[in-house]
């Protein structure tokens, strides 16, 4: 039995205006289509598990919208979490519900904001590390590298596993400086850390229970007194006194040096959709080089107009007519309360507004 669990969570601060913590980057159709990114993650994944095995973990802000776009789910797949704390809370709580209904399921964890260009051989790559699970490893999902990112976490890689794809990790890295992500690219021994996990159910409580004792403790309470008429007095009594901390520094990085993690290497067009830049680059263009998000080019009344521009993020969120004329480079978005503008080499910098904008006491414009 092979179980989804989808974390939907965080705000998406480098795609502002458009994501807000109200309505984060996981809600909006950033995939080229209409389909919403957490849409896209549950469609690539109903291969492997449907919808009965398919668990969304997400906060009370967005609860309501999440059940809205995954109206196939059944309502108790939808795990709400009262306040944020973090990875490891909110994948360990949906690894121990999945255990009451079947003990020895495996379960993979995928975040609901990435993008996956070949959907067919990421299957075929989940296959693999769902095997690996099944024999009592820890599994991960590394990304080949194509160049030296810095932005990325790398996982460090040691022997095949019995001459088969999986690979042991040996260690987990930090995002590193660019003189470091090019000696991890060229040895060929790393991969970037995409944050996909596959693991028995099982085998990663008790990991748990060995690495976060209280964190465990507190889950293993909530998840007894799950579907029961204690359900929401034990959550929110237990709930907001477990650590908040990342699966990675929780359980992987202490399971990796105990010989329990292994990896296997994908190709399949994968991107965490981080900034606006990104977007560009992973979407279709017209023969400039401009992206257009969401808006309409063509007709009589276009709500974008571009002349003479080029290599152009234009996301037009307000109604408004957008147009461009003799500029390149720059990212646009427009929305009914705030405008963006901004070169797209400064695109990773979004996120310093979004601070300016909190420690002002602009809530209502993040």
């Amino acid at each position: 039995m092979f179980y989804t669990v989808i974390p939907a969570g965080g705000s998406g601060t480098r795609l502002w205006p458009l994501s807000r913590a109200g309505h984060p980057k996981f809600l909006h159709p950033l995939t080229g289509t209409d389909e919403s990114l957490l849409q896209a993650t549950v469609a690539r994944l109903a291969p492997l598990a449907p919808a009965e095995r398919t668990l969304v973990v997400t906060g009370v802000s967005h609860a309501a919208a999440v059940a809205r776009q995954l109206s196939g789910l059944p309502e108790g797949n939808i795990l709400v979490e009262p306040s944020p704390r973090d990875s490891c809370a909110a994948i360990a709580l949906a690894a121990a519900v999945i255990a009451r209904r079947e003990p020895e399921a495996v379960m993979g964890s995928f975040a609901a904001d990435h993008l996956i260009a070949d959907g067919a051989a990421y299957v075929e790559v989940l296959k693999d590390a769902i095997k690996g699970a099944e024999s009592g490893l820890l599994m991960t999902v590394g990304i080949n590298p194509t160049h030296p990112e810095t932005g990325y976490g790398y996982l460090e890689c040691g022997d095949a596993i019995d001459g088969g794809p999986l690979l042991r990790v040996a260690e987990f890295k930090e995002k590193p400086s660019f003189e470091v992500a090019e000696s991890y690219v060229t040895s060929g021994r790393y991969r970037w850390n995409a944050g996909m996990f596959v693991w028995r159910v099982d085998v990663f409580l008790a990991e748990l229970g060995r690495q976060q004792p209280q964190l465990a403790a507190g889950i293993s309470r909530i998840a007894a007194a799950w579907d029961s008429p204690e359900q929401e007095d034990v959550l929110g009594e237990v709930w907001p006194t477990l650590p908040k901390i990342s699966v990675d520094y929780a359980v992987m990085e202490g399971a990796a040096a105990a010989g329990q993690v292994a990896t296997v290497s994908g190709d399949f067009g994968w991107n965490d959709v981080g900034d606006f830049h990104t977007l560009g680059e992973v979407l279709s263009t017209d023969e400039s080089g401009n992206m257009v998000l969401g808006g309409d080019t063509s007709g009589d009344k276009p709500k974008v107009l571009i002349r003479d521009a080029s290599n152009l993020v234009v996301v037009p969120h307000s109604g408004r007519l957008v147009a461009a004329l003799g500029v390149r480079d720059l990212i646009v978005v427009d929305t009914e309360d705030a405008v963006l503008v901004c070169p797209r080499d400064r695109a990773q910098d979004v996120k310093q507004l979004v601070d300016e904008l909190k420690q002002r006491g602009e809530h209502a414009l993040v």
